[in-house]
Formats: structure tokens, C-alpha cells, sequence
């Protein structure tokens, strides 16, 4: 089905979300960067249909987000997300689709991308591992993901466990103030650092349920604000990465970088490639089971969202 009348449409919906879509049934929105880029292969592959199959037991249709040959597809067939797996495509950012479109290339979609996508699509909630944010040094080398900014104009309800701590963490909570994003913590009043429940940076609001996060995007909708809603939802307490190996890892890895000379826009892949390493996978097993966690939480609001429309047609 296409996603808009004539002959350029700008992406496609499978026909499995855009029944569910037409319906008013629960849509969960999943990124294709975790799976091309963020995992080996082929736990990547078995990573993808993992989370597909979490959201279809809960009753709530998976709609993985990517550029196959060109044109963005809400929501992928099994060979979609085995090409997502298995070939070796580039991240494609919110600026990176047209230019993807005009070649008619494949590209894996970042959280911006798959943000902005689902939220012209209608698919109001989506599931990501780690936000991205404003890096370290970002006032010298004006380093900040192009998250914040898409999240900015995309009426997308974003589950997260935060931002990772090689972030600037308070500078990103800043400039998704200023950028009028809400942001609440889901049962927690302390924002999440992605390894660890917490970060030691106090949130103003706090939610107790997916229902109160589906009253809060309502409201954002009679407001007619456009932007998007963070969720901040720490990883379970049996689950993080031990604290005393995570800051002792991450001094290691801020130290590697020092003394190799990484500067600007590459110090984070350093960071992060250092960190899967230097935690001997350990930080890639926590990834996982974040990314679990909020797929779950973010199946949870797509179910409270779609019963709260039901409820007010009635």
C-alpha cells in the first residue's frame, strides 16, 4: 500500500501495518540501525525477529523501519529484515533520504530517520535502545545527534533506556527543554544512563503507566504541539551493567581515546567500539536486554494508546 496518493509516494506500509493503522489497532515503530549496525551477525538477525516477536505476542503489530532500494518501508517482510541483517548498508539519517531515494540505495534508519518516518506514517510510538544526544565537547565541536532535533517535529512517543553515559547527559536534557520535548521517566524521576538505572539527573515528571503516558500524548495532540515525547525507562535493577565495571570500562575507554588522539565527531564510535571490547561483550548483553525491556514498555503504550482512541470514538 502506498503511503501517499501518486506516483512518488515518499514510503510504503506493508499491508500488515497499514490494516492495523486503518483499524486503530496497536503499532510499535523499530529501528533498522541497531540491527545493521549495533550487533554482530548473525545475533543481529535473531536480535530482529526477537523483538518483531515480542510485540506480536502482545497482541501489537511490529512495523521495522528501513530504506530497502530507496524508499522508506514502514514495516518489512521476513526477507526485509534479512536484508537488513545481512548486507552492509549505511545509516541513513533524516537528511540522508532523498538522497537515498534520488539513488535508489538501501540505507538502515537511524532514530531520527525512524522517528520522523513513523510520525508521517501515523505509527505514534516506537522502541529504541539508547536516545541519542549532545556529545561531550559538543561547544567546541557542536557534536549533537540529529535525535533531538527530529524529535522536535515528529508526533512519536520514543521509549528509552536515556542516553549512554559517554554522552553529555545534562547538556541533552537541556536542549530537549528547549526544544519543548517532554521527557518522563517511567517510574523512575531519575534519568536513565542506557548501561544504568540511573544517571544522578533528577527529571521533572515521572509516570506510573503506559495509560498515563497514552494521557499525555493526548494531550499533546489537543495542544497541536507536533513534537515528540521522550520515555525515559531505566533497564530492570537485575539487568544493568555492574556500576563499579561500567565507570571503571568507561574511565579506560575516555583514557584510550585521550591517548590515541580521537577528537570531534569520532570519539564516541571509538568509545563505544572500546567499551564492547573492554567489557568483553558484557556492555552488548545489556544492550539487548534494554532493548527487550523497552520494546515491551513500548507495546505496553501502544496498547493503552489504541484503547484510549477506542474508548473516546465511543
Amino acid at each position: 500500500m502506498s503511503g501517499a496518493a501518486g506516483r512518488h509516494a515518499p514510503y510504503t506500509l506493508s499491508s500488515e501495518v497499514a490494516e492495523a493503522l486503518d483499524e486503530g489497532r496497536p503499532v510499535v515503530a523499530l529501528e533498522s540501525t541497531i540491527i545493521s549496525h549495533g550487533l554482530p551477525r548473525p545475533r543481529n538477525h535473531e536480535a530482529a525477529v526477537e523483538f518483531e516477536e515480542i510485540l506480536r505476542s502482545a497482541g501489537v503489530t511490529p512495523a521495522t523501519i528501513a530504506v530497502l532500494d530507496g524508499v522508506p518501508r514502514i514495516g518489512l517482510d521476513a526477507e526485509g529484515v534479512r536484508r537488513i541483517a545481512d548486507e552492509d548498508m549505511a545509516k541513513a539519517s533524516v537528511r540522508d533520504l532523498p538522497i537515498l531515494a534520488a539513488k535508489k540505495t538501501s540505507g538502515a534508519t537511524t532514530v531520527a530517520a525512524t522517528a520522523y518516518l513513523a510520525g508521517k506514517a501515523g505509527v505514534r510510538v516506537f522502541a529504541t535502545g539508547g536516545l541519542g544526544g549532545v556529545h561531550r565537547g559538543a561547544s567546541e565541536s557542536f557534536d549533537e545527534s540529529a535525535d533531538l532535533s527530529a524529535l522536535a517535529i515528529s508526533p512519536v512517543t520514543v521509549v528509552s533506556a536515556g542516553v549512554k553515559s559517554v554522552l553529555d547527559i545534562p547538556a541533552t536534557l537541556e536542549r530537549l527543554e528547549t526544544l519543548s520535548v517532554p521527557v518522563v521517566g517511567f517510574g523512575t524521576t531519575n534519568f536513565p544512563s542506557f548501561w544504568l538505572r540511573e544517571s544522578g539527573y533528577t527529571i521533572d515528571w515521572m509516570v506510573d503507566d503506559a495509560r498515563e503516558v497514552a494521557l499525555v500524548m493526548r494531550g499533546q495532540d489537543e495542544l497541536g504541539h507536533g513534537q515528540g515525547i521522550v520515555v525515559a525507562n531505566p533497564i530492570p535493577a537485575d539487568q544493568q551493567w555492574d556500576p563499579a565495571e561500567h565507570d571503571r570500562v568507561l574511565a579506560t575507554a575516555f583514557a584510550a581515546a585521550e591517548e590515541a588522539g580521537v577528537t570531534g565527531k569520532a570519539v564516541t564510535p571509538f568509545l563505544l567500539g572500546y567499551i564492547v571490547d573492554a567489557s568483553g561483550g558484557r556492555s552488548l548483553e545489556v544492550n539487548l536486554d534494554i532493548a527487550r525491556n523497552n520494546v515491551r514498555v513500548a507495546a505496553e503504550i501502544a496498547i493503552a494508546w489504541s484503547a484510549l482512541n477506542a474508548d473516546t470514538e465511543d
